[in-house]
């Protein structure tokens, strides 16, 4: 794992490159009860089909990744985000602990190494670092001034030699018209030190909150001061997005388990495979 915490200056070499055609997760539907939302925390295969010229790959341990379509990277993209795990910056929300696991669908999901995997989201009333005189639709509370104005829930980690990244946030708040969701972008390449950049983006998706979760923690504080209705995931621009473009939606809806049983306030963690295709550049 790479953290900004005594990281050394090192450079990603591309050559070769990743040649990432596709994210996916191999988890699938399950239970709905307190411990567990979306997929399934035992990691089985997501319902539906691949996106049109993909295909599935089964690891050996007999689980399938799915590829899913590239979606949209949204209006509230900034490049050169500092590397680090904890993106919170001190912002009140529940906590949310984050896994993605980055393997190469095309090589029987084999982990990927090295991979700069950048995530960026709102903060609990739907406001974006950088963004802050954007409203998110209905009465919300203004920006609270927490954190950098410019950097707040957003950063990189490198895939460890498992494909393993973590990433220590808040659940995110909601804006008009999207579900709850996290901006999600696999880089090839680039140098890696205090902040990402250079190298390729090699893929840009999002994970997608199921209705489930976000009902239960939308009536607590503090995402209850923000008065904007929910968007249903089926009713959700990216959803459909993914839908029209032939691939399956339901693969960007991540785990989501309680990590205290029983209680929403102590919050979730968040698990998702992120499966990568062969197709050159």
């Amino acid at each position: 794992m790479v953290d900004s915490e005594g990281l050394s200056r090192r450079r990603l070499l591309s050559a070769g490159g990743i040649g990432i055609a596709a994210l996916g997760l191999g988890t699938g539907c399950g239970d709905d009860g307190a411990a567990g939302h979306g997929a399934a925390a035992g990691g089985t295969t997501a319902p539906g089909s691949p996106a049109e010229g993909t295909a599935t790959a089964t690891s050996s341990a007999g689980k399938v990744c799915v590829m899913t379509p590239e979606v949209t990277e949204g209006p509230y993209y900034l490049d050169e985000q500092d590397v680090r795990r904890d993106i919170t910056e001190g912002k009140p929300g529940f906590p949310l602990r984050v896994t993605f696991t980055v393997v190469d669908v095309a090589k029987g999901c084999r982990p990927v190494a090295d991979a700069p995997v950048e995530i960026w989201h709102c903060d609990a009333w739907g406001y974006y670092s950088g963004y802050q005189d954007k409203a998110p639709g209905g009465e919300v509370p203004d920006p609270d001034g927490v954190g950098d104005a410019d950097t707040y829930l957003r950063g990189v980690q490198v895939t460890d030699a498992a494909g393993k990244v973590a990433f220590t946030s808040i659940v995110p708040g909601w804006y008009s018209p999207r579900v709850t969701h996290i901006h999600i972008k696999v880089h090839d390449g680039g140098e890696v030190g205090k902040t990402y950049e250079g190298g390729t983006t090699a893929q840009t998706t999002q994970a997608l909150f199921p209705d489930d979760v976000c009902e239960e923690y939308s009536a607590l504080e503090p995402y209850v001061q923000h008065g904007l209705a929910l968007t249903k995931l089926e009713n959700d621009q990216v959803y459909g997005e993914a839908e029209r473009s032939g691939g399956d939606p339901d693969a960007m809806v991540p785990t989501l388990t309680r990590i205290k049983q029983g209680s929403v306030r102590d919050g979730y963690t968040m698990t998702m495979t992120l499966g990568i295709g062969g197709r050159p550049r």
